[in-house]
């Protein structure tokens, strides 16, 4: 009987190994390490496992960047972008054609497989039609200049010309959605990356200035893919295009547990046989024949789907501690209603900033998830970026973010950055634009940031926006007017219907931002109590004197609008635009695709006045005079009477309440 027991568990034992080995020969990691891009995963795959994804990575250390295959062509891959699914890709073919002004350069094509599974993207490329010539050509080039007379064209390649939209200062991808059958016969589409042009500097007219070989690609896997991978399933698409599940995986767990199972029974039989024996025998201590067993731990593997959070690095606390030597308070950047920032510098040399949540802010993990979502929803040059954040798990819950070295916009216009002539006019408009950019990419995506205002919107050194600080925005579905919440957001700043009904929308940050649009216009704070009391809040300050046109005590006289005349009419404008954001009734509040437009028409000089306000401070019925009302003030100088001995004389970087922030980082 010992023998048919050995013989039984020596089968069992092999035939479980087998189907290991070959599970695990054929099986596909959730992540694998590909060098300097560091982790990645599906719909990427490793060199020897292509039946793992859609494209391979070549990631051999004797390559000075990884290599990934896409659709035939091969790409050196740089940097993978740590809060979204983005990576730098360069085409060094297409490089060596650019540099050398080769008409070959529009033989290569930016494709890329879409599937059911994964979508695929580039951020900033261009459409170009390409047109054989009538020599080799069905139609005629009156037939082609007809169809193409709007467009920029370039004439210089033999045997076929390029018909394409010049890209605009505003940074907007220029990859035309087109229906292939309505082009002329002979005419073809390719797309090629658009190389980035400030927006100072002008759109160059000459086609190969407008091309690159560098650009970043970016991913979108279905949610059913993403359930089908973390169950260790396969994406795949059947003969009609249509995603399936391959269940390939379970059909070799089915084996060996169907293995596992025939190898007890046979060992359970062997038991029972020997046990009768024994019992034969009169010997009743059979039990000493049964194997011992221990109680097993139930399993705790889960197959959680957001098991990166949002995709973002998490980082340890210790590894953020370190960073900013335990939270030192020579370190700190800013302190806000929920969080105070600190100053940090990681491993890799990134200088950073931590915002660490407060403990006793009951709705910290709220604010902490909102603020994740947002950012890795979005990702655009005028928002900040985030780099990770601590475990959702964690007690400690930290956010890390891109350092922006250069203060605040209320540090440089009435804080401790005030310098005479450092923010000129031109600057400021540059700033007032770039911000309205950002906040319309937030409304665009359905997001209403809640507490738009000068502490929250940061400059680098080339005092390039960066809007910061989510932990109060919130989602805004399309199909729902308004938010209903309890009070939010910053003295001075909030939308005075808020104190009626308590409901937000988007024309809530609109009337915020036209109070920072004063702010850059009159370097004044948003509330100072050293105005007269129907004037603490800078908006009817600035209402008033707009109403009586009474713009040279309004606007800072440093920015030239006494001697200057480009400078009077541009301020008067933006002074205009910030009035219509102020309006009292929502309603009558411009978009801020609107403002942002209206920026832009008065910094090209093609805005127009309304003529909607007089210079006897009185109005045409269009617009309605808003007046903020006094509940603002008053539940400002309560706060004020129960936290301090003292007022203060303006309320400017540092506001502490509960449902506010204000920081100098985010």
């Amino acid at each position: 009987m010992a023998l048919a027991y050995f013989f039984a568990m020596f089968f069992m034992f092999h035939v479980v190994m087998f189907n290991l080995v070959e599970v695990e020969s054929k099986s596909c990691p959730k992540e694998f390490n590909c060098g300097r891009l560091g982790s990645m995963s599906y719909p990427f795959s490793e060199f020897n496992k292509p039946y793992c994804g859609l494209s391979k990575i070549d990631c051999n250390n004797t390559f000075q960047y990884p290599k990934i295959e896409i659709e035939g062509v091969t790409y050196n891959a740089y940097k993978k972008w740590l809060w979204v699914n983005g990576i730098d890709l360069s085409d060094s073919i297409l490089e060596g054609y650019l540099a050398n002004r080769s008409c070959k350069s529009f033989e290569r094509n930016l494709s890329f497989p879409n599937t059911p599974s994964v979508s695929f993207g580039v951020f900033n490329n261009i459409t170009l039609f390409k047109c054989m010539n009538a020599s080799t050509s069905t139609s005629s080039n009156e037939e082609i200049g007809g169809y193409f007379r709007r467009y920029e064209k370039y004439l210089n390649c033999d045997g076929f010309n390029l018909y394409y939209h010049k890209p605009r200062t505003d940074h907007r991808n220029y990859s035309i959605p087109v229906d292939e059958d309505d082009l002329p016969a002979n005419c073809s589409i390719i797309r090629l990356p658009l190389k980035y042009i400030p927006t100072s500097v002008p759109v160059p007219s000459d086609l190969f200035e407008l091309l690159s070989s560098n650009f970043t690609l970016d991913w979108e896997v279905s949610k059913d893919c993403s359930k089908c991978f973390y169950r260790e399933g396969q994406c795949q698409s059947d003969s009609k295009n249509n995603f399936f599940c391959s269940k390939a995986a379970k059909k070799n767990l089915g084996l060996i547990l169907g293995s596992v199972l025939g190898g007890i029974f046979i060992i359970a039989i062997s038991i029972v046989i020997n046990i009768i024996c024994c019992c034969k025998k009169g010997n009743r201590s059979f039990t000493n024949v049964l194997p011992r067993s221990t109680p097993s731990e139930p399993s705790t593997q889960s197959y959680e789907l957001d098991s990166g959070f949002f995709g973002v690095p998490v980082f340890s606390y210790a590894e953020l501690q370190h960073a900013t030597m335990n939270f030192d308070s020579s370190r700190e950047l800013g302190d806000g209603g929920y969080g105070t920032v600190y100053y940090g510098k990681l491993q890799d040399g990134r200088e950073v900033a931590v915002k660490r949540l407060y403990d006793h802010n009951a709705r910290r993990k709220e604010q902490f998830v909102t603020e994740i979502e947002i950012l890795t929803r979005l990702r655009h040059k005028n928002l900040v970026t985030l780099y990770g954040c601590t475990s959702k798990l964690s007690d400690q819950l930290l956010l890390v973010y891109e350092y922006v070295p250069n203060g605040t916009i209320a540090d440089h216009l009435h804080g401790h950055k005030v310098k005479d002539g450092s923010l000129t006019w031109p600057i400021r408009m540059k700033i007032a634009i770039e911000a309205a950019t950002a906040l319309a990419c937030l409304h665009a995506s359905d997001i209403i940031h809640r507490d738009v205002k000068s502490n929250n919107i940061l400059l680098d050194q080339n005092f390039c926006v960066k809007v910061g600080d989510f932990g109060l925005s919130r989602l805004h579905p399309t199909d729902i007017s308004h938010i209903s919440t309890a009070p939010q957001g910053t003295p001075g700043y909030v939308d005075p219907k808020y104190h009626e009904c308590y409901q937000l929308t988007d024309k809530s940050d609109v009337y915020s931002f036209g109070v920072v649009l004063v702010e850059l216009l009159s370097s004044m704070p948003a509330v100072d109590f050293s105005r007269r009391n129907e004037e603490i809040n800078l908006s009817n300050y600035a209402i008033n004197r707009i109403l009586r046109c009474a713009f040279n005590e309004l606007i800072d006289p440093s920015l030239g609008f006494q001697s200057d005349a480009e400078v009077r009419r541009m301020t008067t404008s933006v002074a205009e635009i910030s009035f219509r954001c102020l309006q009292h009734d929502k309603d009558m509040r411009p978009t801020m695709v609107e403002v942002l437009e209206t920026l832009q028409e008065i910094q090209n000089g093609e805005f127009k006045h309304d003529k909607k306000i007089d210079c006897d401070g009185n109005t045409k019925e269009s617009v309605q005079v808003p007046l903020s009302p006094e509940s603002e003030v008053d539940v400002l100088l309560k706060k004020l009477n129960n936290k301090f001995p003292t007022s203060p004389v303006s309320v400017t970087q540092v506001w502490i309440s509960d449902s506010s922030t204000s920081t100098t980082s985010t």
